[in-house]
């Protein structure tokens, strides 16, 4: 990590970037300072985070702004006597810190990360080349305690996500396609209620079924401790023990070993590098990355509802006709450019691409609703 990296030989100490007989130009006292502020607001940011976490993951968020204390130096020496006051950080440094202070989630650390990514000090002349690299450093840093939350919602915040656009996408098709038809305003809203109800339920259905499965599934590929019990009972000349160890992906020599070691014939580990231990349980729980069956069922029968009900709130306070379906329509693009932006902020990618992309494949689909209906309402009428 680049908290415990050295003073790179190569690196241009602060002094040789601008003499004291030679005066920094305006433009890079702007820049300069506003390096410095970024610097101190990152620092904050992690120092903020590191409250909110125990043992390890503090430890790496404390050395994180400690490290971003070094480059606070380095600019504070460059500037000198033109550091002036304070000057506040750029809109995306404080809206880290208002995030990291009030929540503390995953979702800060995805955003430190993309910030960390975008670091100019490759390309600026007054960053030393270990200030590149720490930041390239810090990326990915950040990006391995990201990821820890990530496992942790990965599951869950799937099928919220899924629930919540399937259910904003699909009603609001369903409205628009009825509406399209000609039918009443009363039957399209009971067609949207309709809608809510049996999504939900079927979202919810679905993805207890779909979870349960997939961790049985899991179950029933792990490793069992049988071989421990039988190694003892085994016939020494004519036993498939050998067959177990092949049969889970060991290679001949690897296999052999360990049947040596599981009949007692090795009194000793001589060679740890072939001993797998595939009997032992994984270190990572593959079920986290998972989730729950009941969290994601309930997960996605709450955010499918609470997406559904959006194409149909015009209905629901007395708007009619094309006004309701271009309010709908308004409310269902907003909705999904705020769970495209959290899919994207989660991702560590772009938050404005990921809902533009959420917000053109909602609303095609509607579209493509619509004109149906309007095919469908013609031919009957």
């Amino acid at each position: 990590m680049s908290q415990h990296a050295r003073p790179n030989s190569h690196a241009t100490p602060p002094e040789a970037a601008h003499t004291p007989q030679s005066q920094p130009s305006p433009s890079n006292i702007k820049r300069w300072r506003q390096y410095l502020a970024d610097e101190r607001a990152e620092a904050a940011v992690y120092r903020d985070l590191a409250q909110n976490r125990e043992g390890e993951e503090r430890a790496i968020l404390l050395a994180l702004a400690e490290a971003e204390g070094r480059h606070e130096a380095h600019w504070l020496a460059l500037l000198g006597d033109h550091a002036g006051k304070p000057k506040r950080a750029s809109a995306r440094s404080r809206f880290l810190g208002f995030l990291a202070r009030h929540f503390g989630s995953v979702f800060v650390l995805a955003l430190a990360q993309r910030a960390e990514g975008r670091s100019p000090y490759a390309k600026d002349p007054n960053a030393t080349p270990a200030m590149a690299a720490d930041e390239q450093i810090h990326e990915e840093v950040v990006r391995g305690l990201a990821t820890r939350g990530r496992n942790r919602l990965a599951g869950t915040f799937r099928a919220a996500v899924f629930g919540a656009n399937d259910g904003l996408v699909s009603n609001l098709s369903l409205v628009m396609g009825m509406a399209a038809s000609g039918v009443a305003s009363t039957v399209v809203l009971l067609s949207g209620i309709a809608g809510l109800l049996a999504g939900a339920m079927s979202m919810g259905a679905g993805e207890f079924i779909s979870v349960r499965s997939q961790r049985e599934l899991l179950a029933a590929t792990r490793p069992t401790q049988i071989t421990l019990a039988a190694a003892p009972k085994l016939d020494l000349e004519h036993n498939e023990l050998l067959l177990v160890y092949l049969a889970r992906g060991m290679s001949r020599e690897a296999a052999e070993h360990r049947v040596a070691e599981r009949m007692g014939l090795l009194s000793c580990d001589c060679d740890p590098s072939l001993s797998l231990q595939p009997d032992l349980p994984e270190e990572e729980d593959q079920h986290e990355a998972v989730g729950t069956a009941w969290g994601a069922a309930l997960s996605s029968f709450c955010f499918f509802a609470s997406g559904a009900i959006v194409p149909i709130l015009p209905f629901l306070f007395g708007l009619t006709g094309v006004a309701a379906l271009v309010v709908a329509g308004v409310l269902v693009g907003v909705a999904l450019l705020a769970t495209g932006a959290a899919v994207g902020l989660l991702s560590g990618t772009s938050p404005l691409t990921r809902g533009l992309r959420q917000l053109a494949i909602g609303l095609g689909a509607a579209a493509i609703t619509y004109l149906l209906g309007l095919l469908f309402g013609t031919a009957v009428g």
